[in-house]
């Protein structure tokens, strides 16, 4: 009595692997497969770069915006004095910013006067966004005390301002230069409200990494800020970072409470999660159309082994006459597609992990020959194209591919075991 062979047995493997290096002349399909491999390949080296970039874009975003950014401020709603003019500033800053650090997971709470004003330097002007802040707060800031790039020492804040890498390009000046700060809220008069004017030395200049902070952020030290703006013994709102960015919500209850009455509170994620919604969106879109592009490639495997599968009538009559089962015939063919489906994903996870370690020096390659250009940080709010490599996406399209390149090489390799040795040798 014979023994069954185990599926996939090494003469099962070494048929599949004759056919594949057939020359078109014996039979073979060498052509449809290498098209097929290119396919795939190509399919999976642009799910894996774009996943990294679209991973890469949300990490960067978020990073920049948590990096200098408060993670949520808390202010005051308006209130009428006793003359009847609303008033929204918070007087007992230090006692606030002390019941908010009290809470479970927040790691910081610092008071901040802020104003939009008009910065000058020898007839150069641009609007900035004023911070006024103590330096030990700033310093917990990570993308101003450890930025990207800086200029000056931090250190000698109080003595001067800290202003973007942006801002310092718009109006040409440098650590030690001297800028004015304009405000058309300035001292008050008997003829009414006149600009109060007011030169600082630049101290330090940072670059955050997020264009539009960059270009329009200027720090302070809060005590100069209060009286610049006419705060004395206020504060416009308090600074508050916490430990889980990601997880603000379950916390602005406890947050509200130590704020006290009349607190209200702007999360990062109300200020940014419209666009990381779009994102979302925008994300999932693409995934699905790459995947359509996978399963396009895929295809052509089923088109290369219907071909191999009609050139080799005469080998599946006289395999199957020799006492080759279904089974074995179904598998020679499914080995053949798996194959090429298998060596074209290895090459296309191969090039996408190339591209997305190597994105800058290819990035900067495309800026060059196009010209430069190509990257307009005004509009899209980062300096360059960012991509970070997950072992999740780089799972997602492999399984992905695999899966169909295994699903659509099943039906040709099932029409090849279903064929009748009869009727395939009655011609030959």
């Amino acid at each position: 009595m014979s023994k069954t062979p185990m599926p996939f047995a090494r003469f099962e493997l070494m048929i599949a692997w004759r056919y594949l290096r057939a020359k078109r002349a014996e039979g073979g399909v060498s052509v449809m497969t290498w098209i097929s491999l290119i396919g795939i390949t190509l399919a999976v080296f642009a799910l894996i770069a774009t996943l990294a970039v679209r991973s890469g874009f949300r990490t960067d975003f978020v990073g920049t915006i948590l990096g200098a950014n408060a993670h949520v401020t808390v202010y005051k709603t308006a209130q009428a004095d006793e003359y009847g003019r609303l008033d929204r500033k918070i007087y007992d800053y230090d006692e606030m910013a002390a019941r908010l650090v009290a809470v479970d997971g927040v790691t910081r709470a610092a008071p901040l006067v802020r104003g939009q004003v008009m910065a000058n330097k020898a007839g150069r002007n641009t609007g900035v966004e004023v911070y006024g802040i103590t330096k030990e707060n700033l310093l917990t800031i990570p993308k101003v005390a450890n930025p990207e790039s800086f200029y000056g020492d931090i250190n000698r804040f109080e003595s001067g301002v800290a202003i973007g890498s942006g801002v310092a390009r718009e109006l040409g000046v440098a650590t030690g230069d001297r800028i004015k700060i304009i405000s058309p809220n300035g001292v008050k008069t008997a003829f009414g409200t006149s600009p109060r004017v007011k030169a600082y030395e630049v101290t330090y200049v940072f670059t955050a990494g997020r264009y539009d902070i960059d270009k329009t952020r200027v720090y302070m030290p809060l005590a100069e800020a209060q009286s610049f703006f006419n705060r004395e013994g206020a504060v416009d709102e308090i600074e508050v970072m916490v430990e889980e960015p990601e997880e603000i919500e379950p916390m602005q209850l406890d947050l509200l409470r130590a704020g006290g009455e009349r607190t209200q509170l702007w999360a990062w994620t109300d200020a940014s999660g419209g666009f990381l919604r779009a994102l979302e969106v925008e994300d999932n879109v693409m995934f699905i159309i790459l995947s359509i592009l996978v399963l396009i490639a895929a295809m052509n495997i089923v088109s290369g082994l219907i071909m191999l599968v009609k050139n080799k009538g005469r080998d599946i009559g006289i395999l199957r006459t020799m006492g080759l089962s279904e089974g074995s015939v179904l598998r020679v063919f499914f080995i053949c597609g798996a194959f090429t489906g298998i060596i074209g994903t290895a090459i296309g996870v191969i090039l996408g992990c190339l591209f997305a370690l190597y994105i800058d020096p290819i990035f900067s390659a495309v800026n060059y020959f196009a010209g430069g250009g190509v990257w307009d940080p005004a509009v899209r709010g980062i300096y360059n194209l960012p991509a970070e490599l997950r072992f999740e996406d780089v799972m997602s399209a492999v399984i992905l591919s695999l899966g169909l390149s295994f699903v659509v090489t099943i039906f040709p390799a099932r029409r090849a075991a279903r064929m009748n040795p009869v009727e395939a040798l009655r011609y030959e």
